[in-house]
C-alpha cells in the first residue's frame, strides 16, 4: 500500500477494519512501527545482577536483554552471526556469555564475539565486526526500552506527558522498590491493536467483567463502579493515553489518613507487628494498585497493579504477557495479598483475563464480515478539545490510531 492509502484508513472518529485483517498492513506495521519506535522489553528488577538476562521480542525479532559485567543493560538480536541460530533459548537466567549450539561461536555478556572453533579456517576475519547485533537502549523509571532506529527521539521525549504517570505508577510498592514478579503468557487469535484498544476502554468493563464484579464484596464492588464517577481518559501524545478510573487512588502516597478499607484490615493488623502505623497505611494503600491504566504505545500497559505486554505474531495472532508487580524486600504478607488480587482478575484462572480474551477473539471474527465496514472510535469525541473525555470515552483509542497513522505515513 502507498503512504497515501494509509492516510485514508484512519479518520478522526473511525478506523477501517482492514487494520485488523490485512496481512500486508501487518507487515508494514512491523517495519514502520515496531522497527522504528521505542518498544518496551523489560523492567530493571528483572536484571538485578551482572549476567542476568531475559529473552523477549521487539516486534517479531527475538532479542536478549541482559546486564553485562559493567552493569550496562544491552539488547541484542538473539541470532548467531555465523549461521543465524539462536544463542539463548532460556526465558531468563544468568550467563557469563552466550554460545551458539550449532558451531560453538561464543559471545561475551556485552555481545562481542570471543571465539569460534578452528579460527584458522577464516581468512582475514575480524572478530570485532561480528558481535551480536545491538539495539539502542534507554530506560525511564525502571522501564527498559529498545529500538532499531538510531534516529528515534530520546526516550524521555517519546514518553513526554506519560512520564509523570509512570512516576505515579511506580508508587505501587509502598515505599519499597517495584519488582516484576511472576507472569503468565497466552495468545489470542486476533490483531495486536484489539488489545491495544482495551487498556483504556472503560466502556466494556461492566459488560465484559460482570462476573468479576459479582465476585467482590460490597465495598470493593462500589470502588469499581466508576462509570458515573469523576474518571476520565486523556491523550498524552505520541500514542500514549491514561484511563483514570478511581481518581482517589491516582497517587498511592496521598490521603494516608483515610481509614483502612475493611478488606485490608486483617493485613494491616498483621503488618502493625513490624511497621509503624504510617508505613502500614502506605503499604496497604499500595497493595490494591493504582486507580488508573496507562497505555504506552505500542506494546506496554501499566494497568492498575500489573504490566501487560503485547507481542504481534501474525495479523490475527497476538501474545499477551501479564506480569505481576510486588514489593522488592517488602513484607511477605503484603506481597501475598497483591498476588492474590492479581490472580483474582489477571491470572490464568481469574475473572478478567478469560472474558477479555473471548471479547478480543470475537472482535477479530466479526471483523471478517463486510469488505468496507469501519471500526467506530467516536465515543466522547466532543470532549477531545481538552485532550480528555469522560471515563467511557474512546480518547485513548483515537490517540493510538493517530500515532499509528503518523508512523505509517511518515
Amino acid at each position: 500500500m502507498t503512504y497515501a492509502d494509509y492516510a485514508t484508513l484512519v479518520q478522526p472518529d473511525r478506523v477501517h477494519s482492514r487494520l485488523y485483517k490485512d496481512p500486508a498492513i501487518f507487515e508494514d506495521e512491523m517495519d514502520r512501527i515496531f522497527s522504528k519506535t521505542w518498544v518496551w522489553v523489560a523492567h530493571d528488577s528483572q536484571l538485578p545482577n551482572p549476567g542476568d538476562f531475559v529473552t523477549t521480542h521487539v516486534g517479531r525479532q527475538p532479542v536478549i536483554v541482559n546486564r553485562d559485567k559493567k552493569g550496562v543493560v544491552r539488547v541484542m538480536l538473539n541470532r548467531c552471526r555465523h549461521r543465524a541460530a539462536t544463542v539463548c533459548e532460556a526465558v531468563s537466567g544468568n550467563a557469563a556469555g552466550f554460545v551458539c549450539p550449532y558451531h560453538a561461536w561464543t559471545y561475551a555478556q556485552d555481545g562481542s564475539l570471543r571465539g569460534m572453533p578452528l579460527p584458522k579456517g577464516y581468512k582475514d576475519f575480524d572478530k570485532s565486526n561480528h558481535g551480536l547485533v545491538q539495539l539502542r537502549v534507554e530506560s525511564y523509571g525502571g522501564l527498559i526500552f529498545a529500538t532499531f532506529n538510531e534516529s528515534a527521539p530520546p526516550l524521555e521525549d517519546f514518553l513526554g506527558r506519560a512520564r509523570p504517570w509512570i512516576d505515579l505508577f511506580m508508587k505501587q510498592a509502598g515505599g519499597f522498590p517495584v519488582k516484576a514478579a511472576g507472569e503468565h503468557r497466552f495468545t489470542f487469535p486476533g490483531n495486536w491493536k484489539i488489545q491495544l484498544e482495551n487498556t483504556t476502554d472503560a466502556y466494556h468493563f461492566p459488560v465484559v467483567h460482570k462476573s468479576f464484579l459479582t465476585s467482590l464484596d460490597n465495598a470493593t464492588e462500589e470502588l469499581f463502579s466508576f462509570m458515573q464517577g469523576d474518571g476520565y481518559v486523556e491523550d498524552l501524545g505520541n500514542g500514549h493515553s491514561v484511563l483514570v478510573m478511581i481518581p482517589e487512588l491516582v497517587d498511592l502516597e496521598g490521603d494516608l489518613d483515610a481509614p483502612v478499607p475493611e478488606r485490608f484490615e486483617a493485613l494491616a493488623e498483621e503488618l502493625r507487628a513490624d511497621y509503624p502505623e504510617e508505613q502500614v497505611r502506605r503499604i496497604v494503600r499500595a497493595v490494591g494498585g493504582s486507580g488508573f491504566n496507562l497505555n504506552l504505545f505500542p506494546n506496554l500497559a501499566c494497568s492498575m497493579a500489573f504490566f501487560r505486554v503485547l507481542r504481534p505474531i501474525t495479523v490475527d495472532k497476538t501474545e499477551i504477557r501479564h506480569i505481576a508487580i510486588t514489593m522488592d524486600g517488602g513484607p511477605p504478607a503484603a506481597n501475598r495479598a497483591r498476588l492474590r488480587l492479581h490472580e483474582h482478575f489477571q491470572g490464568p484462572m481469574g475473572f478478567g483475563t478469560p472474558d477479555d480474551a473471548d471479547a478480543w477473539e470475537r472482535v477479530q471474527r466479526g471483523a471478517q464480515a463486510g469488505d468496507d465496514v469501519w471500526i467506530m472510535v467516536n465515543r466522547g469525541e466532543d470532549k477531545t478539545a481538552s485532550n480528555a473525555g469522560d471515563v467511557t470515552a474512546e480518547t485513548g483509542m483515537r490517540a493510538a490510531y493517530q500515532m499509528w497513522k503518523r508512523m505509517m505515513v511518515a
